[in-house]
């Protein structure tokens, strides 16, 4: 499974490197507005790990709102398009968080995590690594797949398994075989609740930007949640 991943995120670093940050409303104008009023405005003497950086527009903002970042993708490609982005500012590696990480005990204040989670079956070793390496009463910050956002995907879905879905996306006329998991929202919650107090869960709503750009996907939204947002602290 991880191999389909990052073979998938190599094939589509060009189009996030050029093209996310501008034509995908979803990130410009729904999960992200979202994250950030939830970060603090201020991280300076703060060191931040961007837990799935993609081609590092979080890894960006976290640097601009002063932290020492550490950003991580499984993908190399997603990695070097980071490095390009931040040059030296971040540390930039190219990691598999269903393995242990590399990082010593209590090495970070907050853990960013958007849109990655739902790339890996089993939460227990990640998040267990996150406890550890995370200090107590540090922030963690995630996104993820809605549980009711993609069970029309699936033939005969079962809501309360976890649940491998084989998304197409098409992007740049090209498409694009995305594997990922669906899971049922007592799972979220129980497996997050195990390793972390949980703060805050948010259901984003879409900007007034993104209504004005596209209405129909506006009330599509507003009708169903594509993302779900977790705030914790640690233990």
């Amino acid at each position: 499974m991880k191999e389909r991943v990052r073979g998938a995120f190599d094939q589509l670093a060009a189009v996030y490197e050029k093209n996310i940050d501008k034509k995908s409303l979803y990130n410009s104008e729904y999960e992200r507005p979202a994250m950030m009023r939830l970060l603090p405005d201020h991280l300076n003497g703060k060191t931040v790990l961007d837990a799935g950086c993609a081609a590092g527009w979080y890894t960006e903002q976290l640097i601009n709102r002063g932290a020492t970042t550490v950003a991580t993708d499984i993908s190399l490609e997603m990695v070097n398009a980071t490095r390009r982005r931040v040059g030296e500012k971040a540390s930039v590696h190219s990691l598999d968080l269903c393995e242990d990480l590399s990082f010593e005990r209590h090495s970070f204040d907050l853990i960013l995590s958007s849109l990655t989670l739902h790339y890996i079956k089993d939460w227990e070793r990640t998040f267990s690594e996150f406890q550890r390496v995370l200090k107590p009463n540090g922030m963690f910050l995630f996104s993820v797949h809605h549980p009711f956002a993609d069970i029309d995907l699936l033939k005969g879905p079962h809501y309360f398994l976890v649940e491998l879905i084989i998304d197409q996306w098409n992007k740049e006329g090209k498409v694009y075989e995305v594997p990922f998991y669906r899971r049922p929202l007592s799972e979220i919650v129980n497996r997050t609740s195990t390793y972390f107090s949980i703060e805050e869960m948010i259901e984003p709503q879409p900007t007034t930007s993104f209504k004005e750009q596209a209405p129909e996907k506006y009330d599509r939204l507003m009708k169903k949640p594509q993302f779900l947002i977790i705030k914790v602290i640690n233990h």
